[in-house]
């Protein structure tokens, strides 16, 4: 049996296709941060800290599709990290709502960051269900390519 050579794919001339984008929206993720944290309002809560979970987006806007290969041309996912646990963990605080507003403050002045999506559950306040607080601040509309 012969050989069967395929002929290539017809491509469109390189003026009908459109351009590779340089660039494109680009956000941070943290999902699922199990912290114990110095939280709430009840007699047991002043005492011992609670089980929370954080979830972070940020909002990086456009960034090239190819920054290089070196730790200093991103964040550094490690300090954003290592951000999150500090700011959990600094000293008690009350309400979930104050954390949030204090995590979403101090992740919004990270350099290059354009917007902030803050989740932080109390795990175990209730036998039924996880409570949560979402907090959402600055841009998250993409911005039309240049």
């Amino acid at each position: 049996m012969a050989d069967v050579v395929l002929a290539p794919k017809a491509q469109a001339p390189a003026a009908s296709r459109p351009p590779v984008p340089a660039f494109g929206q680009q956000r941070l993720s943290f999902s699922g941060l199990r912290i114990e944290a110095p939280i709430g309002i009840l007699a047991h809560e002043k005492t011992a800290p609670q089980a929370i979970r954080v979830d972070v987006e940020l909002n990086q806007g456009l960034q090239p599709l190819h920054p290089g290969d070196h730790i200093e041309q991103v964040l550094d996912y490690r300090e954003v990290r290592q951000l999150i646990v500090s700011e959990c963990t600094a000293g008690h605080v009350n309400l979930l709502e104050s954390l949030a507003g204090q995590l979403a403050l101090r992740l919004g002045g990270l350099p290059g960051i354009l917007g902030v999506r803050v989740k932080v559950a109390k795990l175990h306040i209730f036998d039924d269900c996880e409570v949560a607080i979402c907090m959402e601040t600055g841009c998250w509309n993409p911005r039309p390519a240049s």
